[in-house]
Parts: C-alpha cells; structure tokens; sequence
C-alpha cells in the first residue's frame, strides 16, 4: 500500500514531463500509407456505416468490411483508405477506442499483404496395392 501511494507522489510530482514521454512513445508510430486497419467490429456492421463513421475526418477514398464467404457475415475487422496520410491520423486519434454499432473498436496502420506461397497442387489418387483409393472428404472408397 505504502509503495502504490509513493508510486502515484511519483507520478503526480512529475506528471506531464511523464505524461509528455508516454504520449510521444504512444504516438510516435507515424502512418506511412493512408490506409487504416479496423479491428473489433460488430457483425452488423457494413461499408456503408463504416463510410458514415470515418468520413468526418477527410476524404475517404475506400470503406470495406471484410467478410466471409461462405456466410457473408463480417468478420470483424475492416480498412478505411484517406487521400492523405494526414486525414488518415486524424481518423486514428479520433476513431480508436470508440464505440461504433455497439463495440469498441480499434485504428490501427493497415501493414502490408505477406505474400503466401501458392497452394500445393492436388494430384489424383492413386490406388493402393490392394486396389483402392484414398479421398480425403469421405475416406476409403472403392
């Protein structure tokens, strides 16, 4: 108890040099594309309200939802695209952490695409010595 009432002196003598340094090492990751990752959507959110939420901040360019495709239900997360990188970081100051549709969200820089290696190539099966062959939905058949 003795060192968290200490602990908070400590911060209160020194709080905005303090408070100073923790918002530059919060901030310091500077945007390099205008392009926004949205994370902690709600499943009913789509484009369009994603579109009405950041246009206040600049011209937006792009507002997607990524969804499933089997479903077609959001998956959770989206990119918002700005013409600028400076209307891109007023979006993020003003959009994270806040509630869109009910759920908090989160702004993020979008990173670029890793490129995935293309996916093995199915060959036919073969059957085995004792005459059948192996499909990998059902199992053995004949």
């Amino acid at each position: 108890m003795a060192f968290a009432s200490s602990f908070r002196r400590v911060l209160s003598s020194g709080s905005s040099v303090l408070q100073s340094q923790l918002a530059t090492v919060r901030f310091s990751s500077t945007l390099t594309s205008p392009k926004l990752f949205i994370s902690g959507l709600s499943r009913l959110t789509t484009d369009e309200k994603l579109k009405e939420a950041f246009s206040s901040f600049g011209q937006l360019l792009d507002a997607k939802v990524i969804t499933d495709r089997m479903s077609g239900r959001s998956k959770g997360f989206g990119f918002v695209t700005y013409a600028t990188i400076e209307e891109a970081e007023k979006a993020r100051e003003g959009m994270n952490a806040k509630f869109l549709d009910g759920w908090v969200i989160f702004v993020d820089p979008a990173k670029p695409r890793e490129s995935r290696p293309p996916p093995p190539r199915q060959s036919e099966s073969q059957p085995s010595e004792t005459g059948f062959r192996t499909n990998k939905t059902i199992g053995w058949c004949g």
